[in-house]
């Protein structure tokens, strides 16, 4: 997709890699931009930014979710990209509370369910549209030390392509983003050791041996893709050498990361074993 003269709601837009998404989205010549966070006030300052709109709310609130998109056809007369991107991270094992859970599934699965219930039928009927979900290489991989994560982030990625096998031929592209370590606030708010293979997490990280991105070299790379539209937008490309050791002899792959978590965790006072017993 080129952005030129199209119309943008991206969520999580206050900060991280939601406010580099909505600069370059502007940079690159789309013509209305709609930005969106929990975070009202500094979705404002981002949107006045680029001339754009700043709306406040839960990307779990469906029906705050429908009226953004309905807002945004109104004032606008379309919609073409949707950018679902909200997320955190938190660390557990089989200790963690069912709430935590079910928190976790709402923002990181249903946010992403919410938006193409809403986008999709309006994307359709203007003869097509693009739908971009921030998973992690998580979803691709795993999280150590992270249950909650580790499953909602795969279970975003089936999503999507859920989606765009059944709506790729009516015109709705859809794409994966799947970072490893980017500099965001769940970057510095989350605990150190928290494994390998997310997109966000507390420093220094297992992913960080890949490098840590500013969030605007990851826009570059999802322009990228969008251009191509391509599934999978991986602006770390060793995410690729970890999928094909993991689906080409997976009983490898899970003795080799067992390995890995035990040196990850050798020197701190808490090991995943350790959570089973709390």
């Amino acid at each position: 997709m080129d952005l030129a003269g199209k119309v943008a709601v991206v969520t999580g837009g206050a900060s991280g890699i939601g406010e580099a998404l909505v600069e370059r989205f502007h940079a690159e010549g789309a013509r209305a931009l709609v930005v969106v966070d929990r975070d009202e006030a500094g979705a404002a300052t981002v949107a006045d930014k680029v001339g754009g709109t700043a709306v406040g709310l839960d990307v779990t609130d469906e029906e705050a979710i429908k009226a953004v998109v309905a807002d945004t056809v109104a004032a606008h007369g379309a919609l073409d990209v949707f950018v679902s991107n909200a997320g955190y991270v938190t660390q557990g094992g089989l200790e963690v509370a069912n709430d935590e859970i079910q928190r976790m599934w709402e923002v990181h699965v249903m946010s992403h369910v919410y938006a193409a219930r809403a986008a999709v039928p309006v994307m359709v009927g203007n003869g097509g549209g693009y739908l971009l979900n921030t998973a992690s290489a998580a979803g691709l991989l795993t999280q150590l030390g992270s249950l909650q994560y580790a499953v909602t982030k795969a279970a975003a990625v089936s999503l999507g392509e859920f989606l765009s096998i059944t709506y790729g031929d009516k015109g709705i592209v859809v794409s994966m983003l799947c970072p490893q370590a980017v500099e965001t606030n769940i970057l510095a708010n989350s605990p150190d050791r928290t494994g390998n293979g997310d997109g966000e997490r507390g420093t220094p990280g297992a992913a960080a041996g890949d490098g840590v991105l500013a969030p605007s070299e990851l826009a570059h790379t999802v322009i990228e893709a969008m251009a191509e539209e391509r599934f999978l937008v991986l602006p770390h490309p060793e995410v690729q050498t970890y999928r094909e050791r993991k689906t080409s002899d997976i009983d490898r792959w899970l003795s080799g990361m067992r390995r890995f978590q035990s040196r990850l965790f050798a020197d701190s006072a808490a090991t995943p074993a350790d959570w089973l017993l709390s």
